[in-house]
């Protein structure tokens, strides 16, 4: 039966206004979901538009729909049940290229799943620990991923971020920059001067006026289009299962932050659907799915997925809050991820036009952490606490060799950026004295 209240999460709108407005949701975070992939397979070594990057751009769009069925259907107690769109998470970008880049990928989606089991347990915990991560240090961790990401952003609008590319005599030249900037323009110009679905996917139609602008460039190659099957093949550990305390460590943390943010996330989605504010019962479940997201996706060799926050302001725009819609999302994720064809198209893409697109994502990144910061008052305190955590964590992570005495699994905590940020701010905002003025 059809039920009109769409401020109902239950609401079951008709199909020819569910589907569009699904693909909705799918056109809002589609290019957000499958960069980490590309970036973390960079590090790692991977050749850019091969067989193997190709797969974990297929796991990327493949288990963003399955978290989020695990989060609109639900199952028990996981899942909110709320139309929460789930996607592969930029938080964790920064301390698994760190661990791709030294250890291998076979470490870093261990660390995904074994990070995925721990951020399920703190389903039932997850109230207890929100007293932890008030906005100062959520913002400033989120402002340290931003922050930490715009120097590769940078490297691959002029070209690439491995050696060989950054020695290449094409490195940072007009022809790589003005693809960028199209991606960056187009993006723009259809975010602020559009409404609606243009509004929503700018970055996407940003990047296909890239990639047309090198496709026409001769940029292109599209011999893997070709040679990808119609139907994917899931294999389950792809690179083996291997254990490294430093790189669980280092996940479990993000992890920790990750679920802080799916808390928001549900709150905000309550918000700006039903003005009501989000039940424990809803944010215990958006927490248990979250983490079964990610440990599955790792076993199969994709990245830790979490809510995503520009499919809230969706819900918020459109005034429709039914489950359903999210649903059909997350099947046309499903459907995008087992045709490896897709995968390809997306592995054809050229660096300078990926630039451009995360120059945007990536500064958004950093917005998104200052805009948290706002909430807070900035009195000496504070404004300590955000020196010294970003000092510590950004510093660190581009000169680590001064800390290259440090065993491996403190070395890798160290430099990764978000986590010395993370712990710094924790500790300080427990120690320092409120009135410390």
């Amino acid at each position: 039966m059809t039920n009109s209240n769409y401020s109902d999460p239950n609401a079951t709108p008709p199909l020819g206004q569910a589907i569009p407005l699904g693909l909705q949701h799918v056109l809002a975070m589609f290019a957000s979901n499958v960069t980490p992939s590309i970036i973390v397979a960079g590090a790692a070594g991977l050749a850019f538009g091969s067989g193997e990057q190709v797969y974990l751009i297929q796991m990327a769009m493949l288990f963003a729909g399955v978290a989020t069925l695990f989060q609109t259907v639900g199952m028990g107690p996981i899942g909110a049940r709320l139309p929460i769109m789930q996607g592969t998470s930029f938080a964790f970008v920064g301390v698994l290229a760190g661990i791709a880049a030294t250890q291998g990928l076979g470490v870093a989606l261990t660390a995904c799943i074994i990070g995925g089991v721990i951020h399920f347990a703190l389903g039932s915990v997850i109230q207890n620990l929100r007293w932890l991560f008030p906005p100062l240090v959520t913002g400033l961790v989120i402002l340290a991923i931003g922050l930490y990401l715009i120097p590769v952003a940078i490297k691959y609008a002029a070209g690439g971020a491995a050696s060989f590319q950054m020695e290449a005599e094409s490195f940072g030249s007009l022809m790589h920059w003005s693809v960028a900037l199209t991606v960056i323009v187009v993006s723009l110009v259809l975010k602020f001067f559009t409404k609606g679905t243009l509004s929503q996917s700018a970055i996407l139609i940003g990047l296909l006026a890239g990639y047309a602008l090198a496709w026409m460039l001769g940029m292109v190659n599209f011999g893997a289009v070709s040679k990808a099957s119609w139907i994917t093949s899931i294999k389950p550990l792809p690179y083996g299962f291997e254990f490294s305390l430093g790189a669980v460590i280092a996940v479990t943390l993000v992890s920790i932050v990750s679920a802080i943010e799916t808390v928001g996330d549900a709150s905000a989605t309550t918000k700006a659907g039903a003005g009501r504010d989000a039940t424990d019962k809803e944010i215990a479940g958006a927490t248990y799915a979250d983490g079964l997201g990610t440990a599955v996706a790792g076993v199969f060799g994709g990245l830790p997925n979490t809510s995503f926050s520009q499919n809230v302001g969706i819900v918020g725009m459109t005034g429709m809050m039914s489950r359903h819609v999210v649903t059909i999302a997350g099947i046309i994720m499903i459907a995008c991820g087992l045709l490896p064809k897709i995968g390809a198209v997306i592995a054809s893409m050229p660096l300078p036009v990926l630039g451009g697109g995360v120059i945007v994502m990536f500064g958004m990144v950093a917005s998104a952490g200052l805009n948290m910061l706002t909430e807070i008052k900035m009195n000496r305190r504070n404004m300590v606490i955000i020196a010294v955590s970003l000092a510590f964590g950004l510093g660190l992570n581009l000169v680590p060799t001064a800390v290259q005495y440090l065993p491996g699994v403190v070395k890798i905590l160290a430099t990764s950026a978000v986590a010395p940020t993370a712990l710094m701010a924790i500790v300080l905002n427990l120690i320092l004295p409120e009135d410390a003025d």
